[in-house]
């Protein structure tokens, strides 16, 4: 690995267009991530296709964003951060323009998996680079303001994606959402082939790509097998997709147990406080990404929302992730593990305050309550979120944490594809009986899982690291 001592030093100037570089490629990436929930609607009913196809168009982002992650952040290592990253964003953008210049469901969906590819590509290299070149007191005043400008993003985002899909500018109704990516990327590829930094490459670095592969055709399978078997009946089909799915997760365990570089390191595994952070973490994430992705439909197909009045009925929720990581901040060395439990009981607090709204108001929800259910809701995310992980960590070595978070970051990104896939399927299996039908289902399905969260939490360890800004 490089030393920020042995990079090269860069000015003040360099060191700020840089941060610009990697905002604005965390920021395609968190737009594009949640862009497909205030979206999923507009694109079903403009390209003719059924509701089956919503699921698949946030799931197929973010599971190969998850699946390929530690790979990124790998072949950052070998091959050179800065050389990386411009692959990464060269392809986001293109998988960006293909998704916006869709004429089917299925090229669209194609388009998210080149998006997510590539992000796995971008995403690990912006913080990496940050942290080898810039000097020690301008990389802190970066993170100061890394964070908030994030936040900035994930509120500004779905409220964005609302207006330019209701603007229909040039008759091209969806399609903006993806395409302002090329306008986005384009300013940071100019920025990064001029003044992003490089980071010398360890060419001992081992890549375990038969791992990479056995991971991503393992978490397909299991994805296409549980979602096309609710969706359209159990068949030899789906069946045989989740039995593959098991079958190759398998071996996936048996070449991380063998493999001279794995992707997870065999100590992690080893560790039961981290592994059952990951397995919380899992559950936790594929819980929320799942709810803010019914919320959306709902607002839309029960409540008859437009896009802007969706996007702007989930400031809350976002708000409300803000929050929750600030308290987060405060609490975690503190509290440890019992600030997720926090998180949790938030979480049932907020998600059955929703589903006694739904229950008594049926499509006639109110403002205020979609505000009062839904500040809960971001809250708890934004406590979980933060807590959870630092929890995990808490009782590793120092040595280990580098890998612990790219491993954390990775379950991350699959949970919520896992997540928005599965907990959209059961919406969309029940809309047959009615918005309120599907939504309540969907809600007590999340509260079961909500509850089996908190039986793990006495497993995790007591005290948690320090969340960096």
């Amino acid at each position: 690995m490089t030393t920020a001592a042995e990079a090269p030093s860069l000015s003040t100037r360099a060191v700020w267009l840089t941060l610009i570089v990697v905002v604005l490629a965390d920021a395609m990436d968190l737009m594009d991530a949640t862009i497909a929930n205030i979206a999923a609607p507009s694109i079903v009913k403009e390209l003719g296709v059924g509701e089956g196809v919503i699921p698949w168009l946030g799931a197929s982002y973010a599971l190969a964003l998850g699946s390929l992650l530690v790979l990124g952040g790998r072949a950052g290592d070998k091959f050179g951060q800065r050389r990386t990253f411009l692959v990464g964003l060269i392809g986001f953008i293109a998988g960006s323009a293909l998704a916006g210049f869709s004429s089917s469901a299925g090229v669209l969906i194609a388009a998210r998996v080149v998006q997510g590819a590539f992000g796995a590509l971008l995403i690990p290299q912006g913080m990496a680079i940050m942290a080898a070149t810039f000097p020690k007191p301008m990389l802190q005043k970066a993170f100061a303001v890394f964070a908030p400008m994030l936040g900035v993003f994930a509120v500004g985002g779905p409220v964005l994606g609302g207006i330019l899909i209701d603007a229909d500018l040039l008759g091209l109704g969806w399609r903006p959402i993806f395409l302002i990516n090329i306008i986005l990327g384009g300013f940071a590829l100019i920025l990064a082939l001029r003044y992003l930094p490089s980071v010398p490459a360890d060419r001992s670095t081992r890549i375990d790509l038969l791992g990479s592969v056995l991971l991503a055709l393992a978490l397909f399978g299991l994805l296409f097998g549980l979602v096309t078997g609710s969706s359209d009946g159990w068949n030899a089909v789906t069946i045989g997709s989740v039995i593959v799915g098991v079958l190759l997760l398998a071996l996936f365990g048996w070449r991380q147990a063998r493999a001279a570089e794995p992707l997870l390191p065999r100590s992690l595994l080893a560790n039961r406080g981290f592994t059952s952070g990951l397995v919380v973490g899992l559950c936790v994430f594929a819980s929320f990404s799942g709810l803010m992705y019914v919320i959306s439909l709902f607002f839309q197909l029960g409540l008859g929302y437009t896009p802007t009045e969706t996007s702007v009925n989930l400031i809350p929720l976002t708000l409300g992730i803000m929050i929750g990581s600030g308290v987060a901040n405060a609490l975690i060395l503190k509290l440890g593990r019992r600030l997720v439990l926090i998180g949790m009981l938030t979480t049932v607090l907020g998600t059955g305050a929703l589903l006694l709204f739904v229950l008594g108001s049926g499509v006639q929800v109110t403002w205020w309550q979609n505000l009062i259910a839904t500040g809960l809701i971001g809250i708890a995310a934004g406590i979980s979120f933060n807590s959870v992980f630092n929890t995990a960590l808490g009782n590793l070595r120092p040595e280990e944490a580098g890998s612990a978070s790219g491993s954390l970051s990775a379950i991350q990104q699959v949970a919520n594809g896992m997540g928005s896939a599965l907990v959209t399927t059961i919406f969309i299996g029940n809309l047959a009986g009615g918005a309120v039908t599907a939504m309540t289902t969907t809600l007590v399905v999340i509260l079961a899982v909500a509850a089996l969260c908190l039986l793990a939490v006495p497993l995790l360890p007591r005290t948690a690291v320090a969340i960096e800004e």
